[in-house]
């Protein structure tokens, strides 16, 4: 018979979570969030613009990027497939995206990395002027956890720097590419221009964290399931009717909880990826779909924060 990992004679492997480490979070009794007019769930559409900012060895880039519609990394050479597979995005895919948009009215965050921006300023321009929002993803598309931290402060500064250059308008919302750092988000906070980062997968309802001079920070929780990139190859979506069938039924739960308790949708989107013709439909499902439901408010996610920050204002007050 194995010890009872309870016992105090059988320690459990890797001991008791940090402290720090929030599991329980609202306890099943979350707050009402008093969306605008009434509405039982918020819709943040967050398109990803990293076309141009995935690791090149033409960009002097320490190794190519292995992850495009197929996973294969191209070592010790210049990997045109891989360059002209983010290249969509930016040259067709952008296009088709704000149009759609358009069609319906609807504004979404424009999540842009620093040097896709830095390279091709419409990314972030085109969008701007059209009422979206454009928030910082870094400066290259990569991961920050073990990076130093003077490195990743530096990096904070060139993507807002490239963000404020290409559109006009310093980047409020933060969301890194994979996992963050221990510093990320203390390092946002510290700057002083950001109220919100996406470095959350873990709710549907924003948060805040504790914040730096008396400066509030809002936490806007992401997902991967409600997102494109679940077509990559036995990802779990083929058929455009996949996509947009998936985050329609997300939204209608969301929307029957939001009965008594209404919370809040991220749909995620990539340039590259639900850009191209045939997945199109999907997302047009969705927008299609939100349109016709009551209840619903989408909005861009700086605007989310800062209804939050407004709502916690007014509690604390």
């Amino acid at each position: 018979m194995p010890p009872d990992p309870s016992s105090s004679a059988a320690p459990v492997p890797g001991g008791m979570p940090p402290a720090s480490r929030d599991l329980a979070g609202y306890r099943g009794r979350p707050p009402d969030p008093r969306w605008p007019d009434g509405a039982r769930l918020a819709v943040s559409f967050v398109v990803n613009v990293e076309e141009g900012a995935e690791l090149s060895l033409s960009s002097g880039d320490e190794r190519n990027e292995s992850v495009h519609e197929v996973r294969e990394e191209v070592v010790g050479a210049p990997d045109p497939c891989m360059e002209t597979h983010f290249a969509y995005g930016s040259r067709a895919g952008v296009w088709r995206i704000l149009g759609l948009f358009d069609a319906f009215g609807a504004k979404a965050t424009f999540s842009a990395c620093g040097r896709a921006v830095a390279a091709t300023p419409v990314l972030a321009a085109e969008p701007h002027a059209r009422g979206h929002e454009v928030s910082a993803h870094g400066w290259r598309w990569e991961r920050l956890a073990g990076m130093p931290e003077p490195v990743e402060r530096a990096v904070i500064a060139r993507t807002v720097e490239a963000i404020a250059e290409g559109c006009g308008e310093r980047p409020v919302g933060w969301h890194t590419r994979s996992a963050p750092s221990v510093n990320t988000r203390r390092l946002l906070v510290e700057d002083g221009g950001f109220l919100y980062d996406s470095d959350a997968y873990d709710d549907d309802l924003p948060r805040l964290a504790p914040g730096v001079g008396g400066r509030a920070h809002v936490i806007l929780p992401y997902a991967f399931d409600t997102n494109d990139m679940r077509f990559a190859p036995g990802a779990g979506f083929v058929q455009p009717e996949d996509f947009g069938r998936y985050c329609t039924a997300a939204a209608d739960w969301l929307l029957r909880e939001g009965r008594t308790a209404p919370k809040m949708l991220s749909i995620g989107l990539h340039l590259r990826i639900i850009g191209r013709p045939a997945r199109m439909r999907g997302l047009e499902m969705v927008l299609e779909h939100l349109a016709r439901t009551p209840g619903v408010w989408v909005a861009r996610r700086r605007d989310i924060a800062r209804h939050w920050l407004a709502l916690a204002g007014a509690e604390r007050g």
